[in-house]
């Protein structure tokens, strides 16, 4: 007898991989707006709350400590090393700081608030707007207060004399990247964290160690060997050596690699970000 045929089994619909290439597209700018749109209420606030810390820090540090200091040994693109006074010093290193630690509490607490507290993303999403758009979204936003806080500094520095060099408008795009590469790098922990306190670890652990071996506050060659190796591979090293000729009314060295690193950790932290927050909401 002829065999009865087979049932054709229908395959299940595979869950699409978290690891899948971004999907982005212009919704993303309604998001974006809709923050600008609910900060501008607290922005002087914001401003005051965000520029306070690290004007403390150029002053106490600056002027306090830079009398005591003088000058300090900075090479420069040629390889020559050259007096500069601490406070320019400082001040070259504490901007990229700056913004760094902005971008970051904009992605982690106010991003996490928005996503797991508030529940905003999820009232975002009923609309056309994918996920992905949302966190294009919060990460620009981050770096656009970023932008924003350093703007204000420079602002102050400018009026303190510290620099007036006309190079300084260069540093502007390029304090946008550092604040582009730590909102992609905070929103890593943003997808993994439970609560508040996750992010103690990201700032005790990651942040801290790398202010202070990434040439903020004293010259990365007093570093030992392998402490050095370990600097080199740090974001904010690389934001440093590109801002601080600037200040100094000099071109990087190595600018084009200092961008290409910045760029990488931009690239694959968006990434990893990304593919977290599909899975945490996946759940």
């Amino acid at each position: 007898m002829p065999h009865a045929p087979e049932a054709l089994a229908t395959p299940a619909c595979a869950t699409p991989s978290p690891w899948r290439r971004p999907h982005l597209s212009r919704r993303f700018w309604p998001v974006f707006l809709r923050n600008l749109l609910v900060w501008r209420k607290l922005a002087i606030p914001s401003l005051v709350g965000n520029i306070a810390e690290p004007l403390i820090w150029l002053v106490a540090f600056g002027y306090g400590m830079g009398l005591l200091v003088g000058e300090v040994q900075v090479a420069g693109p040629d390889g020559a090393a050259r007096a500069v006074p601490y406070i320019l010093f400082l001040a070259s290193g504490s901007i990229c700081m700056s913004a760094m630690n902005a971008a970051t509490f904009e992605a982690l607490y106010s991003a996490f608030s928005r996503m797991h507290v508030q529940k905003t993303w999820d009232g975002i999403m009923n609309a056309p707007v994918t996920l992905d758009d949302v966190l294009l979204a919060e990460m620009l936003w981050a770096a656009f207060k970023s932008l924003f806080t350093v703007t204000a500094i420079l602002g102050v520095m400018l009026a303190l004399g510290i620099s007036h060099s006309p190079k300084l408008l260069v540093a502007w795009p390029v304090l946008l990247l550092v604040g582009i590469t730590f909102s992609c790098i905070a929103l890593i922990f943003n997808a993994l964290a439970q609560g508040y306190d996750f992010f103690t670890y990201y700032f005790t652990l990651f942040l801290t160690p790398m202010m202070f071996l990434s040439g903020v506050f004293f010259p990365r060659e007093q570093l030992p060997q392998l402490v050095l190796w370990l600097s080199n591979a740090l974001p904010l090293t690389h934001a440093v050596l590109l801002v601080r000729p600037l200040f100094l009314d000099q071109w990087p060295a190595d600018a084009g690699r200092h961008l290409a690193v910045l760029a990488g950790y931009t690239a694959v932290a968006f990434w990893v970000a990304l593919a977290l927050t599909r899975r945490r909401f996946a759940r």
